[in-house]
């Protein structure tokens, strides 16, 4: 492939920004697809998305459109960012636009409700020519704006993507390690928004830092135990994608699914937090799927059941606690590694 691309990223919310201003500042070529015409109109004059990012600096090589066909007309390197519940419909339409040769990543951490389906799944449906990626990680837009060390994780079948991938967003404050589980990849990213939730209810709540710890390392269990009936490979949540994604995710204010649990602890509605976040939080949608498809397969996921019954059925935290301290006693890590198998 060209050492210089011609990239679109579509959807221009806080990740998708952040990303694209990443690869323009590396001397390629970016067009940001937005839904709204006045938006993209802003970014072009005003080199900024005040909308999600106010005050980071955009490239010059970054150029921000309201029509998707002029997005991605030439283009080689594609990154999907637009919220799970519009991915197949953006998806069926670029199907239309772009060549079969163009590299897809999917930056987009969700579940689409029929049939359980993650980003990666729509995206080859529709697009079932196009060498295909994930990229997740610990990554928190607002801190990858202000320069803040960052990593990621790009997941595919395709080591030429993967290569690619590095050395678009390679800088000196983000960097890109490699995975070819896609799908345990993709799972942390999309899981970990449930557990966020839990977490900003325990620290509204003032648990205390031992609850809080274990909160975390048991949402990690039940990911991964979930994740490997998937077909996931566990220790990949052991990584940026995993473990890394959900502890960040888990303990900031800058986590919109974080800062959903931490309103309902303070005693505020789930109406009322949606409404006032004021953006998607994935975290709300995904736990409806996956108690459902948890309970469909039979898999044991307690802190899931219990923020289904704060949410749906009136239980307090306290009660979900409590029962979970006198439920039998089962082994810390599920998963081990064999000393003959190694690392």
């Amino acid at each position: 492939m060209p050492d210089s691309h011609r990239v679109a990223v579509v959807g221009g919310g806080s990740f998708g920004t952040v990303i694209a201003n990443i690869i323009a500042a590396n001397g390629h070529r970016v067009s940001l697809w937005m839904r709204n015409d006045e938006r993209a109109e802003i970014v072009n004059k005003s080199k900024e998305n005040p909308t999600y990012l106010p005050g980071y600096r955009l490239h010059e090589n970054l150029v921000a459109t309201s029509v998707l066909r002029r997005a991605v007309a030439d283009i080689d390197v594609l990154l999907v960012a637009v919220p799970s519940k519009s991915c197949r419909e953006v998806a069926r339409k670029l199907a239309t636009h772009i060549d079969p040769e163009t590299l897809v990543i999917s930056l987009t951490k969700g579940i689409e409700p029929t049939g359980f389906k993650l980003m990666s799944e729509i995206l080859h449906e529709e697009l079932p020519g196009n060498p295909l990626g994930v990229l997740s990680g610990p990554n928190l837009a607002r801190e990858i704006a202000q320069g803040h060390p960052t990593g990621a994780v790009i997941a595919s079948a395709s080591d030429v993507l993967i290569e690619e991938i590095q050395s678009l967003l390679r800088s000196d404050t983000f960097r890109v390690y490699a995975s070819h589980d896609l799908y345990g990849v993709e799972l942390g990213g999309a899981l970990k928004n449930v557990y966020a939730i839990i977490s900003g209810l325990g620290a509204a709540l003032e648990l205390g830092e031992n609850t809080i710890g274990m909160l975390l390392t048991r949402s990690l269990a039940e990911m991964s135990r979930f994740a490997v009936h998937m077909g996931a490979n566990p220790l990949t949540f052991l990584g940026l994608s995993g473990v890394g994604d959900l502890f960040v995710t888990c303990s900031s204010p800058l986590s919109r699914n974080y800062r959903v649990g931490y309103a309902l602890g303070q005693g505020k509605s789930l109406d009322q937090v949606l409404a006032e976040l004021g953006q998607v939080a994935e975290g709300i949608n995904t736990l409806k799927l996956l108690k459902s498809e948890a309970d469909r397969r039979g898999v044991d996921m307690p802190l899931v059941d219990g923020l289904f019954a704060i949410l749906y059925e009136q239980r307090t935290l306290d009660e979900i606690m409590a029962s979970m301290m006198v439920a039998e006693q089962v082994q810390d890590v599920e998963f081990v590694v064999k000393p003959e198998q190694g690392l």
